[in-house]
């Protein structure tokens, strides 16, 4: 037992003795960031007494003897670090966004003015630049992919505005997401307080693997779950904003969801893996031939997991790259060349509600029940309640049985179910005969794309046997 229990501690990496050594190299590229912003002043007393009031004189007159109506100039702190000697210096976007005025502070003395070379709000990442006199110190990135669950990190900063402080943890875990497309955080216990924003998370050996942005607490105060934005990611950003003074990712043109259980179920899948997608709006994926119902199993010769890696994988592929898309399309495997567009550029873009109407489809007026929902073919009268394009095609959900799994899944009267087993649906005899072919097949559910105001995402609904 003794032997095993050497061996075991001889493989583990132990708590260093101190974190001393590795604070001391390093602090030197730590920055204290201060902005300042110009702030608009009130324009009078609302807020403070009705309008109107017999007060409404006084009030006035006392805000303008103490300046209420001025523009007056607000501060905030932040952290960041120098990744080169040439001054370029990283931060969050949150904590200069606005400001008229950026002030860098150096660990070992001294200021500089920063200008801001560029931002990316969607990873929250923005790159400075400083011009000094001599080469500054600097620290370089890591390979955030690399650390593990369990590693001791070192996070650096300006916690609450009390200068420059070192606190040291370890990864508590790995990609995680908090609210933007891009996101891959690094959890740590190390702690993280405000001003800590735009901060290294450093590794044993130095190297930033994240930058420290968020926290989650009650209170306002560290406890023990701090988010950092990992290093691959920055790094990406950090190039483009520096190359490009913006970012540059790349775009497929899809409209896409996770596949779940009951949808590989109907679409009869062997796996969840992969994104489905809803809509093929026009754009490269059009271009390329994509359809909606497609599953994309595999970009560029990289497997797609789900919805959220595939958005990050096309996000980091360069624009105008010919890249190999696997689909799953009705069963079977294609292989599709789709040249990447630019993300930026294609946000903008107008996205089709839906296909154009077939002029040859039959007209119904019967509203019938079907799977806990109340139909009826699409009709002018329709398109004008629910204010729809006069191309709008389908079967209008008139109500939804609340007792039924359609409303669980959040079908809602006013949604349109355009199809049905993958096969366009403009009447109710249309989602009959999916229902008869799904069973007949001995499926359990059947797959309705569903748009609600224009935006589509699929439902499998189960079939009663």
């Amino acid at each position: 037992m003794f032997v095993l229990a050497q061996a075991l501690s001889a493989a583990a990496r132990g708590a260093p003795e101190s974190f001393a050594d590795l604070a001391q190299r390093i602090s030197p590229a730590v920055v204290n960031i201060t902005t300042t912003t110009t702030v608009a002043g009130r324009t009078g007393p609302r807020g403070v007494v009705p309008e109107g009031s017999p007060f409404e004189d006084f009030f006035r007159e006392f805000q303008d003897r103490n300046g209420g109506d001025r523009p007056r100039r607000s501060s905030a702190l932040g952290s960041g670090f120098v990744i080169s000697e040439d001054g370029f210096v990283v931060t969050n976007n949150h904590v200069i966004e606005g400001a008229d005025e950026i002030l860098i502070e150096f660990f070992e003395g001294g200021e500089l003015p920063a200008t801001v070379i560029g931002t990316d709000p969607k990873t929250d990442i923005a790159l400075l630049k400083v011009v000094a006199d001599q080469p500054l110190p600097f620290v370089s990135f890591g390979d955030s992919d690399v650390a593990r669950v369990g590693d001791w990190v070192m996070a650096m900063g300006n916690p609450l505005g009390q200068g420059f402080s070192v606190s040291a943890g370890i990864v508590s875990a790995r990609n995680r997401a908090l609210s933007g497309t891009y996101d891959d955080y690094i959890q740590t216990d190390a702690a993280i307080n405000r001003g800590n924003s735009g901060g290294p998370l450093f590794n044993m050996d130095g190297q930033v693997i994240g930058v420290n942005t968020a926290i989650l607490s009650p209170t306002g105060g560290s406890i023990g779950i701090g988010f950092s934005m990992a290093s691959n990611v920055v790094t990406k950003v950090v190039d483009q904003l520096k190359e490009f003074g913006e970012t540059r990712r790349g775009w497929l043109g899809v409209r896409i969801q996770d596949v779940t259980d009951d949808v590989a179920e109907a679409m009869g899948l062997a796996t969840t893996a992969g994104a489905l997608v809803t809509d093929v709006p026009e754009g490269p994926a059009l271009d390329a031939g994509m359809k909606a119902g497609d599953v994309i199993v595999e970009f560029d010769g990289i497997k797609v997991a789900d919805t959220r890696a595939l958005v990050r994988q096309v996000g980091n592929t360069t624009v105008g790259k010919t890249v190999r898309v696997l689909v799953n399309r009705e069963g079977k495997t294609q292989t599709l060349k789709v040249t990447l567009a630019r993300r930026e550029t294609a946000e903008g873009t107008a996205v089709p509600a839906s296909q154009p109407m077939d002029e040859d489809a039959p007209s119904e007026s019967l509203e019938a029940d079907i799977l806990g929902l109340t139909i009826a073919p699409m009709s002018d009268e329709l398109r004008e309640q629910l204010e729809l394009p006069a191309s709008a095609e389908g079967l209008v959900v008139t109500d939804v049985d609340e007792m039924t799994e359609a409303y669980e899944k959040g079908l809602r009267a006013g949604d349109v179910i355009t199809e049905a087993g993958q096969q366009k649906v403009a009447a109710i005899a249309d989602l009959e005969t999916q229902i008869e072919a799904a069973q007949e097949a001995g499926r359990k559910s059947l797959l309705l794309l569903v748009r609600r105001a224009g935006d589509p995402r699929f439902v499998a609904l189960g079939l009663d046997d």
